[in-house]
């Protein structure tokens, strides 16, 4: 946890600098005023409404224990074995099947699944996802994804300013070729930054998660299935389903040619032989 809040420190700089290093490179203190300000609306509402966004758009609804029983049982088990909070539990009607965390501490948790992997699992590979979420939470993952976004919206925020004041060859502002560059290349380092935050996070989450449950094979088994079902049903690349998907258990786009590159989530294969290995299988 410790670590994760120093990551989240370094990306707050990276995205402090790369205000002021934008604003001067644009020429003028209207673009530096311009950038703070959106940077504070960004992170803040990052911060304070991330959850609130993943969850309307997935369409999560909260559920009851009398409705999901089973799913209710799980997390308090797990809560308890975790000493934490147990929090809040939300279905979305999706049939793709996927889980998700967010909150920015133990206390203000979600958990979201979807109705489709409420489908397609059993109990031990369901406690095994449900474990893998928790950890998120415990190692305070959202509030570093939520910083990488803000982070990300910024970069990508400052290749498109750079293109309106960019000015010209002329003076000295990047001009034209400066402003097209970052246009193409604003984009692929907030892709970037996304992907590596993401993908570490994923492994801990499942070490974490392993641990949690004592069954690093309930969860790889789940993972395997996800795969295969997010695969036969991935959901649209839409703006509102785009900002959620890197703090879903599996990759819900279809993630095919050089789109791949930019996944937020390691492969699966790799997921797996990792806890194959926890659970003492040979390499």
């Amino acid at each position: 946890m410790h670590h994760n809040g120093l990551r989240t420190a370094v990306l707050l700089g990276t995205l402090s600098a790369l205000i002021l290093v934008g604003g001067a490179w644009l020429g003028g203190g209207r673009g530096v005023q311009v950038a703070v300000l959106i940077a504070l609306l960004a992170n803040g509402a990052a911060y304070f409404f991330s959850d609130r966004i993943a969850l309307s758009a997935m369409r999560a609804r909260p559920v009851s224990e009398v409705e999901q029983p089973t799913l209710y049982r799980i997390v308090r088990e797990l809560s308890t074995d975790a000493r934490q909070p147990m929090p809040r539990l939300y279905v979305s009607p999706t049939m793709q099947p996927n889980a998700f965390a967010t909150g920015r501490h133990p206390r203000s948790a979600s958990i979201c699944v979807t109705y489709g992997v409420l489908q397609i699992l059993d109990e031990r590979e369901l406690r095994g996802v449900i474990a893998h979420e928790l950890s998120h939470v415990y190692n305070r993952d959202i509030l570093i994804c939520s910083v990488a976004a803000a982070l990300a919206t910024m970069i990508t925020y400052c290749s498109y300013l750079a293109v309106f004041f960019g000015g010209s060859e002329d003076d000295d502002g990047p001009g034209f070729i400066g402003a097209l560059l970052m246009m193409i290349l604003g984009p692929v380092a907030a892709g970037m930054i996304q992907m590596a935050i993401s993908r570490s996070r994923e492994f801990q989450a499942d070490e974490s998660g392993a641990l949690l449950t004592g069954d690093p094979l309930g969860l790889a088994s789940a993972l395997r299935k996800i795969e295969m079902g997010a695969r036969s049903l991935p959901l649209p690349e839409e703006s509102r389903l785009t900002s959620a998907s890197h703090l879903m258990i599996a990759n819900p786009f279809r993630g095919a040619g050089v789109g791949r590159l930019f996944s937020t989530h390691p492969p699966t294969a790799a997921r797996v032989a990792r806890l194959e290995r926890m659970a003492g299988y040979p390499r």
